[in-house]
C-alpha cells in the first residue's frame, strides 16, 4: 500500500517564512532554509514553498533561496507562486526545485501544463487549485481565494490531469486558516474521479483532521502550515498517531 504523506507548507516572502490567512495579515515565522531543514529532520515527506511576493526582482531572489534550500534538504519539495510561463518554471526545476506548482496561469493559458509537463514529465508538474463554494459548486479562485473564475473545481482537476499534470493540490479556501478540518466530500469526491494523486490543503487543526482527510477524504497527502509552524503539532507524534490507526506512513 502507497504510504500517505505530510507536507509542511512554507509561504515565502524575503527569504523568511511567513503566515498569514489567504496571504493577508503576514506575520514572519522562521527562515525558509532552516525551517525546511527542521521539517526534513523530523520526518516530513516533501515541502511545498509558496513565493508570496513574486514581482520580477522577488523571482530571481527566490530562485536564489531555491539553490539554498536543495543543497540544505534531502526530501522532494515543490515551489510555486508567480510562475507564469515555461522560462519561469525551468529556472526554478534548474535551481533544484523537484516540482513546479501552478495555479493562476494554468486557467489562464492551461496549454501551459503541456508544454512542462511535455519538457520535464508530468511528475514535475503540480496543478494548485484554490476553490470555494459558490451557490452549491465548487468554483476554482486566483489570488488567494479572492477573484472568482467560470472553472469549476472537478473538471478542471480532470482537465489538468487530461493535460499532464502529474498531482492536484486542492486547497478549500473556505476552509482556509479555520483549523476546523478539511473539505472531505469535496476531496474525496475528486480523489474518486482522478487517477493522479491529490493533496489536500486548508482546515488543519489537529491530528484528528489529518486522520480525517487521508481516510474519509481518501487524500494520497495532507498539506498543513500553521499546526507546524508553531508548534501544535510534530511531525513524529502525528505519524506515531496516523500509524496506529492504521494508515501507512513512512516512520
Amino acid at each position: 500500500m502507497v504510504a500517505k504523506r505530510i507536507i509542511p507548507c512554507l509561504d515565502v516572502k524575503d527569504g523568511q517564512v511567513v503566515k498569514g490567512i489567504n496571504f493577508l495579515g503576514l506575520k514572519e515565522v522562521g527562515d525558509a532554509v532552516e525551517m525546511g531543514r527542521r521539517y526534513s529532520a523530523q520526518g516530513a515527506d516533501e515541502l511545498v514553498y509558496l513565493d508570496v511576493s513574486a514581482t520580477f526582482e522577488g523571482r530571481r531572489t527566490f530562485v536564489d533561496l531555491v539553490s539554498k534550500i536543495a543543497s540544505g534538504i534531502d526530501i522532494p519539495f515543490t515551489v510555486g507562486g508567480g510562475i507564469a510561463s515555461l522560462d519561469d518554471a525551468a529556472r526554478l526545476l534548474d535551481a533544484g526545485a523537484d516540482k513546479v506548482s501552478l495555479n493562476s496561469a494554468a486557467i489562464a493559458d492551461p496549454s501551459l501544463i503541456s508544454r512542462i509537463a511535455s519538457r520535464y514529465g508530468s511528475q514535475f508538474v503540480v496543478i494548485a487549485i484554490d476553490a470555494r463554494q459558490l451557490d452549491g459548486r465548487w468554483m476554482a479562485t486566483t489570488h488567494g481565494g479572492h477573484v472568482p473564475t467560470d472553472r469549476e473545481l472537478f473538471s478542471w482537476a480532470q482537465e489538468a490531469q487530461e493535460r499532464g499534470a502529474g498531482e492536484i493540490l486542492f486547497t478549500s479556501m473556505d476552509h482556509d486558516g479555520t483549523r476546523t478540518g478539511y473539505a472531505l466530500e469535496a476531496t474525496a469526491r475528486l480523489c474518486g474521479i482522478l487517477s493522479i494523486p491529490v493533496i489536500a490543503s486548508g482546515g488543519a487543526g489537529s491530528i484528528g483532521h489529518i486522520r480525517e482527510v487521508l481516510t474519509a477524504g481518501q487524500a494520497d497527502a495532507a498539506l498543513a502550515a500553521s499546526i507546524f509552524h508553531y508548534g501544535q503539532i510534530t511531525i513524529p507524534e502525528l505519524k506515531r498517531e496516523l500509524a496506529a490507526a492504521g494508515i501507512p506512513v513512512r516512520l
